[in-house]
């Protein structure tokens, strides 16, 4: 099964076709989901004990499950928060896939593990963090945000030792990411909400004033956004920095989607105060351009992730032994593949130029859908968009009207876009991520609700 033989090459060359035309499309097909019982009927069980063959497999695969799955890299795939990465990126996916690397400790994983780490280090430089910032790829900004919180948890046992309070909490909006009280509900502590202002946004002043109400003694950590998912909010950092740095709590900063904007000068004051941060998250398979899945994870000081994170067993000590960076001492989870390669070879491939470029490129056309949504007589926009994300509603619409709308642009194969629910109202947004999304792809889109 493991040979490589003439059988294999026939596979490999197969494998290679399919991603060499999936690569080279002119115009990416956007596809769309089928049900259970069509796939059924149209494939059948593929898990056999004789198997079907590596090449019948790769044709149902091009034939028919690839097609019941909507392309992400699409420039009209406007929903949730797309992914669009370079063909540098996806490339390189394949090599680290086909290089059988384990880059959970330097030892086995030593040249995969410093590239990685000059991608981390140039993330950490964006937002003004000391040289001996570091961190770790993660799958994804669940995962970067539950890891940066044990931590975090971690730091306050030391810190109150003797004193430990009868009930952990963290700190946040009702605007932070679903992930946020996910990890509370996995590490078993309590989320204490804090309202944010008019703007939507978490300051200074509002922490401190819920911290206060709350009574709550076992708050360690505080949570603050930089680019909403609904609305690409970006919190007060540096007012939240500064009462979590009086108060001696663990200043995360969620910014999975967001914080891809310090790459562009024109919205780089946004997050001012990042550089207070604790941690923070940031994930290139996001605005950043790289292939899924990939989170950065960022610790000011990689030391106390490290106390946290690292396991211990009589088959790990040799790992241990000396002062090197295993990535798998930065985050839950031992086993990891080598997922910042793909995100770190488009980077040496093209400039950082190229990536601020590009940055520059989205919020460039998100700024043309605001600007034809003022123009419009049917749409209002719900909020000034601060980084690439625009969200509006189609007056007179219910529910119903915008799941009929969005379907028609799906089977019409125009675009993928759907609803959201804002203020408890249905409406709609279009998050841009795609430098390859253009103002006619936007105005496509918008004629469509007239």
């Amino acid at each position: 099964m493991h040979r490589y033989d003439a059988g294999t090459e026939v596979l490999a060359e197969a494998v290679m076709s399919y991603s060499r035309d999936r690569m080279s499309y002119q115009h990416v097909p956007l596809d769309s989901p089928r049900t259970a019982a069509e796939l059924r009927a149209l494939v059948g069980e593929t898990v056999t004990p004789e198997g079907m063959g590596g090449e019948k497999a790769m044709r149902l695969f091009g034939d028919v499950l690839a097609q019941a799955c909507i392309s992400t890299d699409h420039p009209r795939y406007l929903s949730f928060i797309p992914c669009a990465p370079t063909k540098a990126s996806t490339l390189f996916d394949l090599v680290v896939s086909a290089s059988s690397l384990y880059a959970g400790t330097w030892m086995e994983g030593s040249g995969a593990v410093y590239a990685e780490n000059q991608a981390l280090a140039w993330l950490a430089g964006l937002a003004g963090l000391p040289p001996q910032a570091g961190g770790v790829f993660v799958p994804g900004g669940t995962f970067g945000n539950l890891s940066a919180l044990v931590a975090a948890r971690h730091r306050a046992r030391l810190s109150r030792a003797g004193r430990l309070p009868g009930r952990w909490a963290i700190a946040g909006t009702t605007n932070a990411h679903s992930s946020i009280v996910s990890a509370c509900d996995v590490m078993d502590v309590d989320f204490v909400g804090v309202p944010v202002g008019p703007d939507g946004r978490l300051t200074g002043s509002l922490l401190r004033a819920a911290l206060a109400d709350s009574g709550h003694d076992g708050v360690f950590a505080v949570v603050a956004t930089a680019g909403t998912t609904n609305l690409g909010i970006v919190d007060d950092l540096e007012s939240v920095g500064a009462v979590c740095e009086e108060l001696g709590l663990w200043f995360h900063v969620d910014g999975a989607y967001g914080l891809a904007g310090l790459a562009a000068p024109s919205v780089r004051h946004r997050f001012a105060g990042i550089e207070r941060a604790d941690s923070f998250v940031v994930d290139p398979h996001k605005w950043l351009f790289a292939p899924f899945d990939c989170c950065a994870l960022v610790y000011r000081d990689p030391a106390q992730a490290r106390a946290a994170h690292t396991q211990r067993a009589g088959y790990l000590e040799v790992l241990s032994q000396d002062d090197e960076w295993n990535p798998s001492d930065y985050a839950v989870g031992l086993t990891r593949r080598a997922r910042g390669l793909p995100f770190w070879f488009s980077l040496a491939t093209h400039g950082t130029q190229a990536y601020t470029d590009a940055v520059e490129r989205t919020l460039t056309v998100a700024r043309h859908a605001a600007d034809r949504v003022r123009a419009s007589d049917v749409l209002d926009l719900l909020h000034e968009p601060e980084l690439s994300v625009v969200c509006f509603r189609r007056r007179g619409w219910t529910p119903d009207d915008y799941r009929a709308w969005s379907e028609r642009l799906l089977a019409d194969d125009v675009g993928f876009v759907v609803s959201t629910v804002h203020a408890g109202e249905t409406v709609t947004r279009l998050a841009v991520v795609n430098p390859e999304t253009s103002e006619a792809d936007i105005d496509l889109i918008l004629d469509s609700l007239v």
